[in-house]
């Protein structure tokens, strides 16, 4: 299907709306229509606060605002003035929304404004009835959870590029004679928040400033999403340990702030599904920290922890992937395996690499030996104790690194919301607004899973638009 822009004509609307509806309906209307009961996930609170709001005679039927904001994110409409001339363009449009008149585009905003916790709602209801699907679909992948932070950009005057143009061409002048970072020095000078919207902070973000609204997406290995936290004024009221502070290098912000949000969102997502269990965390270095692991595997419960070694964060004896190491050298130990006994903790052995077998012992052959063991030098990790060291997978093998790679799935599902579903070009500095349309986003993708599994096209289940394609 097009991807339809707000810069289109009214008669190039009309001509996409024939090509892409009317003579494919039986692939998109009637395939919703057929597999998709809109009606199920709608909880009962959002009914009677709409139906309380809008009275007995009612124009609008609330199933009909949800069907057509689905429909915006399928085809990647980025205003509510389009939606609203393809719904007047389209009777096909209009019966699937069942809309006896189109809304104006101050009645969309006012429902995405009034119902907003309903929509949030409605999102995590579908998590609940998609988990089951996905464990059919693929289980160990299924098993797999996989976080990351990203942020959504509101339509702010701070977000203008001329705006960080002006300041970072003044301070790669000042660098030039300070030998400073031009970058550095434009994230220390800047106001954290944005004047027209407090709640969007200022970040850097895929190596551009901007003013956003951050937030933490949740996924399991299917890349299917399971949960979104906005790190919104409410969530910092709910966990006031969050970091703020601003230091004057914001690669360092960033990974303080990813660190620290792990806790909170984990536990906002099984607070939410305490039925949920997953034995496989994947996440990138920023959440490499002792306290993650410990709480990823005695709070959570995950056997594997798939995160990449910070060097901030390792120490001088062991190398970018926590091995122990040479003292004198930094060469990595060789693992020789578990050892322990009856009533000990089970621990690792590590042997410097010119510690050689001999017999049934070994001896050190090094020319500048670190130790006056004729043994040679040896250490323990304890995985029972450090977690970060023996996080249930060995770094650094083929196991490890085949595992890895499905991490790079939930930085797809971002860029799906982002790109796909077209959040990222709705111009609107709304917290609300903004907020309604990500879940929204979400609620498609999961909407798609349900249509994946109607069909029994499982490999599409992450492509909503190859199904009704």
């Amino acid at each position: 299907m097009q991807k339809l822009s707000i810069q289109l004509s009214l008669p190039s609307i009309y001509s996409d709306i024939n090509k892409s509806f009317v003579s494919n309906k039986s692939d998109l209307f009637s395939l919703l229509e057929k597999h998709i009961n809109f009606d199920s996930f709608i909880p009962l609170s959002l009914c009677y606060a709409f139906y309380s709001h809008m009275g007995r005679d009612h124009i609008y039927h609330l199933e009909s605002f949800i069907r057509a904001f689905v429909f915006q994110k399928l085809l990647a409409i980025d205003s509510d003035t389009l939606l609203i001339n393809i719904l007047k363009l389209s009777p096909e449009l209009c019966d699937f929304c069942r809309f006896r008149k189109v809304p104006d585009s101050s009645q969309f905003s006012r429902f995405r404004k009034n119902y907003a916790p309903f929509i949030f709602e409605i999102f995590n209801k579908l998590v609940d009835i998609t988990e089951p699907i996905c464990r059919e679909i693929d289980k160990k992948k299924a098993d797999y959870l996989i976080y990351d932070t990203t942020g959504f950009e509101p339509y702010v005057a701070e977000n203008n590029p001329k705006f960080f143009n002006a300041k970072l061409k003044q301070a790669k002048k000042f660098s030039k004679t300070n030998d400073s970072n031009p970058y550095i020095v434009v994230y220390s000078t800047l106001p954290s928040l944005s004047s027209t919207n407090p709640e969007a902070r200022q970040q850097y973000i895929n190596s551009h400033f901007c003013y956003a609204l951050k937030a933490g997406i949740v996924t399991n290995g299917l890349g299917i999403i399971h949960h979104i936290s906005f790190f919104d004024n409410e969530f910092r009221k709910k966990h006031p340990y969050i970091s703020t502070q601003k230091s004057d290098n914001p690669d360092i912000d960033k990974e303080i702030s990813d660190s620290k949000s792990l806790k909170p969102v984990l536990s906002d997502f099984f607070d939410l599904h305490p039925t949920f269990s997953f034995k496989t965390f994947l996440g990138d270095s920023a959440f490499d920290s002792y306290d993650n692991y410990s709480m990823l595997r005695n709070t959570f419960h995950f056997d594997r922890i798939c995160t990449p070694i910070n060097p901030r964060n390792s120490k001088s004896d062991s190398n970018s992937s926590d091995i122990p190491v040479c003292p004198i050298n930094n060469t990595p130990f060789t693992f020789l395996g578990k050892s322990g006994g009856k009533n000990r903790s089970v621990r690792y052995k590590w042997v410097c690499h010119k510690c050689i077998p001999k017999g049934s012992s070994r001896t050190c052959i090094c020319e500048n030996p670190c130790t006056n063991s004729k043994y040679g030098k040896c250490t323990y990790t304890y995985p029972d104790k450090d977690f970060r060291t023996c996080p249930g997978i060995q770094r650094d093998t083929e196991h490890w690194n085949n595992l890895y790679k499905h991490r790079v799935l939930v930085e797809r599902t971002i860029n799906l919301i982002k790109d796909s579903f077209a959040v990222e070009t709705r111009k609107s500095w709304n917290t609300t607004t903004i907020k309604v349309d990500v879940y929204f986003a979400g609620i498609t993708q999961l909407i798609g899973v349900l249509l994946a599994k109607a069909l029994h096209r499982f490999k599409d289940v992450k492509s909503i638009r190859r199904l009704i394609a």
